[in-house]
């Protein structure tokens, strides 16, 4: 496996309108990123990766792009940017920015002129399509977040399509010059200094053609004929070579639905590599089924057996990446760890996923333990994705306070809180009072308060990324599992260049006799990382305590 920067690095991503907020207004701005450089930098990451800073009217927060070569003025402006990129750059951090080209938004330009007239010569940069005979839309999809994906536009007797909000218009890449825009807009920031992109759902981009009606199922999506489109390679290979391949730049794309497979026609090294690594969400289905809105009991045979395929079926030919917590998602402790063993079970998780092969990638708050939060009114929440469920499941008769339990364990606003830096009004996060709803529980758990703690899950997490980036075997290192068949402990070993490590996982409060697996001596391993002061060992095996982890490295 060919060793490279962006294998060896952490990214940490910044979800900008809750982060940090420098002039007083109540939404993070990249001032408050600027006063926080030192603090991410400390972290022992190596990149940040920015969810969008474009102008937006927020029908999705910052996934709705207006225009894409501007900074929304509530963040800030395109001087403060390349501040922040070249301070970004001096503490030898990359910059990544969020690339969103499968939809624009409303109110782009692009698409105010594509609703003028059919002749428009932006017309073609969406898909508008007239209706069925029935005054019915153009086909039976429905939107990720809002309804049918047809809406209709009146004056044109045409319908354009959105398979997210109403909000966002669907690009048509089958355009020409819809892929040249795209191109200079790659070619803007990484001439800016922007060293890559996440690549919002970029696997969408392509369409079957003729726009087909989908599955006859009782909710017919229509995602079969998009979710990897016929000219999707096509594409991502273009933007490869006309702009990709003339930077030194990293790109990681998000894949709905994604499998092994199909990211391997991808990410696979070699010459035929459109995208270095692929972002996919099976690991995040432990607890749900599809969404995090279904949710089931956590299951960890089944985020181990998520874990080890990625692990196994990229293994000498693509690279993994690693997340436990985004802005798309609920907390990770309230899901897979525990409330009680907040700190344990946080340091846990943590070692658990970031010492498998892959690019780790932390997510603001993750790295103080930030947890859910419990709000009591339906209408504190801001999210299209919450207020479309509030709707799907008052249809089957979940509503009131039944939904507002289900939203406030399950919505990815969990994860938009903003960020706890301290104990004083608003967090530390703001002199004013913020956008959005502060976890009341910011007293106790604060940046500030996890700095004085040298036991903190932060400093944990410190030396963890330390660890890593010290030690080759946990970057380049081969991956096994062992107890597959425990419901409890995930156990697995790392190997490389005559090293191998040893990672123990307890996923629960109760306490699980573990003994070694064949060919390791416990005694003669360095005990590297642990959430608990260990006791002695007894017989190659120890009794884990609650969430327990512990790292043995054998040299």
């Amino acid at each position: 496996m060919k060793k490279t920067w962006y294998k060896e690095m952490a990214v940490y991503q910044i979800w900008p309108r809750s982060f940090c907020d420098s002039d007083g207004d109540g939404i993070g701005d990249l001032g408050g990123v600027l006063k926080k450089l030192d603090y991410i930098k400390s972290l022992n990451v190596d990149a940040i990766w920015f969810s969008p800073l474009y102008p937006s009217p927020n029908a999705d927060y910052g996934y709705d792009i207006s225009d894409y070569k501007n900074i929304n003025p509530e963040y800030g402006d395109l001087e403060t940017f390349k501040k922040v990129l070249d301070e970004a750059h001096k503490r030898g951090l990359r910059v990544f920015m969020d690339l969103v080209i499968n939809h624009t938004s409303s109110e782009h330009e692009w698409f105010r002129e594509s609703m003028k007239s059919k002749d428009n010569p932006y017309h073609d940069y969406y898909f508008w399509r007239k209706g069925k005979s029935d005054k019915k839309p153009p086909n039976n999809w429905l939107s990720c977040f809002e309804g049918g994906a047809w809406e209709y536009n009146k004056e044109l007797d045409e319908y354009y399509l959105h398979v997210f909000s109403k909000g966002q218009p669907d690009l048509n890449m089958d355009n020409p010059k819809v892929r040249e825009e795209v191109k200079s807009i790659m070619r803007f920031w990484l001439d800016m200094g922007v060293d890559g992109f996440r690549e919002d759902v970029i696997t969408y981009i392509s369409k079957d053609e003729g726009l087909p009606d989908g599955f006859p199922l009782p909710i017919s999506t229509g995602i079969e004929h998009y979710k990897k489109g016929p000219h999707l390679y096509e594409y991502l290979a273009e933007f490869r070579h006309d702009v990709l391949d003339h930077y030194d730049c990293f790109t990681v794309g998000e894949g709905p639905m994604m499998t092994t497979e199909t990211a391997l026609e991808f990410i696979t090294e070699g010459e035929n590599q459109v995208l270095n690594t692929m972002f996919h969400f099976q690991h995040m289905e432990a607890d749900s089924i599809m969404t995090d809105w279904v949710s089931v009991p956590f299951s960890l045979k089944k985020l181990k057996k998520a874990f080890t395929h990625w692990q196994n079926e990229l293994a000498g030919k693509a690279w993994n990446t690693l997340y436990l917590e985004n802005h798309d998602h609920p907390r990770i402790i309230d899901r897979y760890g525990s409330l009680k063993y907040r700190v344990e079970s946080a340091k846990m998780l943590a070692t658990m996923c970031y010492l498998q092969c892959g690019t780790p990638f932390i997510y603001q708050g993750q790295e103080i333990g930030m947890t859910n939060i419990h709000i009591d009114s339906l209408d504190k929440y801001k999210d299209v994705v919450t207020f479309n469920n509030q709707k799907v499941f008052a249809k089957i008769g979940i509503k009131g306070d039944r939904f507002l339990k289900l939203a406030n364990k399950c919505s990815r606003e969990n994860a938009r809180t903003p960020v706890q830096w301290d104990d004083s009004p608003y967090a530390g996060f703001s002199t004013a009072k913020p956008w959005f709803e502060l976890n009341p529980n910011y007293t106790e758990i604060n940046v500030q308060a996890a700095e004085n703690d040298p036991n903190s899950i932060l400093n944990y997490y410190r030396k963890l990324l330390k660890f890593r980036k010290e030690n080759e075997i946990a970057v380049y290192g081969s991956y096994k599992e062992h107890l597959k068949e425990s419901r409890t402990l995930y156990v697995f070993e790392r190997e490389y260049e005559g090293q191998r490590m040893l990672v123990i996982n307890s996923f629960t409060d109760k306490n699980v006799r573990f003994e070694a697996p064949s060919g390791f001596d416990l005694s003669k391993g360095e005990l590297v990382l642990s959430n608990y002061r260990i006791c002695p060992l007894s017989d190659n095996s120890f009794v884990t305590r609650p969430y327990e982890t512990r790292v043995y490295l054998f040299k």
